[in-house]
């Protein structure tokens, strides 16, 4: 059966394009053909049956992407499926999980059981934590156990896989030739080079990665290249690097689409306010417009605590620069694994970043904000709540803050300006 790609290429407005854009607002031909060109792609794997499809790309609202996964002692399959709970109440688009030990397989069966959005998995994690299991050491993986952990994942309905292709020993020669601060921070990306250099063999995802598009044709998954020499910290941002990689995911997302699979790149992690639009233009020009999957990014590296806020606004910037889809980042990042709450918290913050990258992308975002704005001049406190992105966490703030008023907020009480102006200038409130 033909991919999403083909059909497209083929001049079919499949049911998930006519989905996508009827939740985007947009025309089906217009998302017909950016799937056709590889600028829109729609993680939608044949074999998944619980799903509402996604668009993520050109033109379309930025979207949104949280991560859980078993991780360590005392994580639980239950406790993961929770996180996915409160993701998706919070408004994700999509969820990934990074188990890494562990149930993985349960793991990942319970997660796609659990939403219907969109769900990618890092599959290496799992091909590695088997090899340490049979052989004592992750390093001692043999190929085919790495693409049989692929294929396994893809079988199950995963609809996006994130995998290291362009690691290779060109870009290992680049990141020796100019010293890194951080070397590499990417967990995947770091155990494929350990694998590499104790082997002495190049990445067997770049070196046999027809194999790889042929399992994702079959099953019609959207290939997410994540970049391993992701910069962990500002001082490491655009380096050698990173941009030699960039160069090899770019010739790798060519090859991806003349094999008709949907193609998406993930981007860097540590990216100073001045790099952003640079970084993700340089991604645009190198890997040929493919929708750009950013982590966070984080703009500074002093903000332990606090980094859902930093990657909040390298996400709004990053997004406004042509980025399509962001992975949250939660408070809990460099510091230790997120809770509930946190998850929750995470989203929000992503969302916020993304339809501020919205309002200056398309005229239509603004909408919402002037529904609000309209509700706030007639000082219509139900409909404030009703629109607001976390109706939950403002009406909660509004009963415990509003100090019985029921007209003005607490802050200005009798003083309300729109109250004030609106009585002055003779006009009823809420009359526009």
């Amino acid at each position: 059966m033909p991919t999403q790609m083909a059909r497209a290429l083929a001049g079919e407005i499949t049911p998930e394009m006519k989905r996508v854009a009827g939740r985007e607002g947009v025309d089906p031909e217009f998302v017909r053909r950016g799937v056709a060109e590889g600028t829109i792609v729609i993680p939608r794997n044949r074999r998944r049956k619980n799903i509402d499809p996604v668009g993520i790309g050109t033109g379309l609202r930025v979207k949104v992407s949280a991560s859980v996964g078993l991780a360590g002692e005392g994580d639980t399959i239950e406790g993961e499926v929770a996180k996915v709970r409160a993701a998706v109440e919070a408004g994700t688009d999509a969820i990934m999980d990074l188990s890494v030990c562990g149930d993985i397989d349960g793991a990942r069966r319970a997660v796609l059981a659990a939403t219907t959005t969109p769900v990618g998995t890092l599959p290496v994690y799992q091909a590695l934590a088997e090899a340490r299991e049979k052989y004592g050491a992750a390093v001692k993986m043999k190929v085919d156990e790495m693409f049989e952990v692929i294929e396994r994942q893809a079988a199950d309905g995963v609809d996006f896989l994130a995998l290291h292709c362009a690691t290779t020993w060109q870009t290992l020669r680049a990141a020796k030739k100019h010293r890194r601060v951080d070397y590499l921070v990417s967990h995947g990306g770091s155990h494929l080079m350990g694998w590499m250099i104790y082997n002495q063999k190049e990445n067997p995802l770049y070196e046999h990665f027809d194999r790889l598009l042929e399992i994702c044709r079959r099953y019609d998954v959207v290939l997410s290249l994540a970049d391993g020499w992701r910069p962990g910290c500002l001082a490491d941002s655009l380096d050698a690097a990173q941009v030699q990689e960039l160069v090899v995911l770019g010739e790798l997302v060519a090859r991806a689409r003349q094999q008709q699979v949907q193609v998406m790149v993930k981007g860097p992690g540590h990216v100073p306010l001045g790099h952003l639009k640079a970084t993700v233009q340089l991604e645009k020009q190198l890997c040929h417009g493919a929708p750009y999957f950013v982590f966070g990014p984080v703009v500074t590296d002093i903000a332990p605590g606090y980094d859902h806020i930093t990657a909040a606004i390298g996400g709004a910037l990053a997004a406004w620069a042509g980025a399509e889809f962001l992975c949250y980042v939660t408070a809990a990042e460099h510091l230790g694994l997120p809770d509930v709450e946190q998850v929750r918290e995470g989203v929000v913050a992503a969302r916020i970043a993304a339809h501020a990258a919205d309002v200056a992308r398309e005229p239509r975002a603004a909408r919402w904000d002037l529904e609000m704005s309209r509700a706030r001049k007639a000082l219509d406190w139900d409909r404030q709540i009703e629109l607001a992105l976390d109706p939950g966490r403002a009406g909660a703030l509004r009963r415990e803050r509003s100090r019985g008023s029921h007209r003005a907020c607490a802050m200005c009480g009798r003083y309300c300006a729109m109250q004030v102006v609106g009585e002055y200038l003779g006009k009823e409130q809420g009359v526009c």
